[in-house]
């Protein structure tokens, strides 16, 4: 079969399952589940690829909403990622249910590829994405090492191939105080929550100092008891981001050095953790890139190439880009005006709509797998840039 033929059959596959990956997209964002605790989710997309051909391992990596679901067998190994967490009372504001969906599409269509032209098909369920880097744990128990390209595809944030992801890591601080009472004996006590606050002052002085592209933003987790008790607690919490892991240490001892600084001001206490996991910087693979873009223009689809220095969050795919070649494309689903991470795109995400346009994404990530599997030479070529290094364009 020619390669041609090959993707057609790709595309009528993934025709052929609308219903089913509906169904799946709807029970997904009807069950929003917050990292980590995604059972629903894994069970329905577990099931599902079980009945289509998939050797299934559940519980990977010690996290009990991870998987590993694998079809075919040999080199090359292709993989997709799936997101199924949900945000904190905003459910899935940031269109996992459409990630999970567009990722077993993919994966299940390449099938037809691995069946005609041999190598491995795996899916990996990435749990956690929301705050708890699920990618990045799995890293670290090198659940992706043998896969020799990745993909995943984000809903919203764009209409681009490729987009820069920030290296983060998240700041935990307390400072500690000496309660009393703040009328009638206020000098007996230590107030932590001005600490906290000089802290947030500091951090905000320190913002014309640093790179343009870095990012310092926290909220206040516990500012005391009452108003009229000097706070002898509080706490907060900070994300702390920089375009690549070489200035996010150089930030890091900045930012404390914010907080010591109203510690001595104060006479608290300060108590400080980074989080032991941090997300990596997004290396865009660019040869990926173009046949992942040349395979949506195929379909008619109009999606830029895009700028891999234009940054917008952070993602646990930077931590897998870091070891394999790797792409994330964003498709737009909504109006520009109705932003990820809000009401209207969580109601945007549910919409037959934005299930079309990622499933459009699905057939090119498929398409895209049976390019590397066909053709040595051009997933050589994104081996070649991977290992060697090449600096993003």
């Amino acid at each position: 079969m020619s390669n041609e033929k090959l993707k057609a059959a790709l595309v009528k596959d993934i025709d052929s399952r609308l219903s089913e990956l509906a169904e799946l997209s709807r029970s997904i964002h009807d069950h929003p589940e917050t990292a980590m605790t995604e059972h629903h989710a894994v069970s329905v997309l577990t099931k599902y690829l079980k009945e289509n051909g998939f050797k299934v391992k559940t519980s990977i990596c010690a996290m009990p909403t991870a998987f590993h679901a694998s079809y075919g067998k040999g080199k090359p190994v292709i993989g997709f990622l799936a997101e199924y967490d949900a945000l904190p009372k905003l459910g899935h504001a940031c269109g996992h249910n459409l990630i999970a969906t567009t990722t077993i599409a993919a994966g299940t269509a390449a099938r037809l590829a691995a069946d005609e032209l041999g190598g491995t098909i795996v899916i990996y369920g990435t749990p956690g994405e929301e705050g708890d880097a699920g990618k990045a744990l799995m890293v670290e128990k090198d659940a992706f090492r043998d896969l020799d390209a990745a993909m995943i595809c984000h809903p919203g944030g764009g209409n681009q191939v490729v987009l820069g992801a920030l290296a983060c890591q998240t700041l935990k601080v307390e400072f500690i105080g000496k309660a009393a009472h703040a009328a009638a004996f206020p000098e007996n006590g230590i107030n932590a929550l001005e600490a906290l606050i000089l802290s947030f002052n500091a951090v905000n002085a320190l913002r014309q100092h640093i790179r343009s592209s870095a990012r310092v933003h926290g909220i206040i987790t516990d500012g005391g008891e009452a108003a009229n008790i000097v706070p002898a607690h509080t706490a907060a919490t900070f994300y702390v981001r920089a375009v690549d892991d070489e200035y996010l240490d150089v930030l890091k001892e900045k930012i404390i050095h914010c907080f010591e600084g109203a510690a001595l001001a104060t006479g608290a206490t300060l108590k400080y953790h980074w989080e032991g996991v941090r997300y990596a910087a997004m290396r865009n693979n660019m040869a990926l890139a173009k046949l992942f873009r040349k395979n949506m223009l195929s379909q008619g689809y109009s999606i830029p190439l895009g700028n891999a220095e234009q940054c917008e969050g952070s993602s646990d795919v930077g931590n897998v880009s870091s070891l394999v070649p790797t792409i994330q494309p964003y498709v737009g689903i909504a109006p520009d005006e109705i932003q990820i991470h809000s009401a209207d795109f969580e109601k945007a995400a549910a919409t037959d709509k934005a299930l079309d346009i990622m499933l459009g994404a699905a057939k090119a990530m498929a398409m895209t797998a049976a390019d590397l599997l066909s053709e040595p030479e051009t997933l050589q070529a994104v081996r070649n840039e991977f290992y060697n290094g090449r600096k993003q364009i």
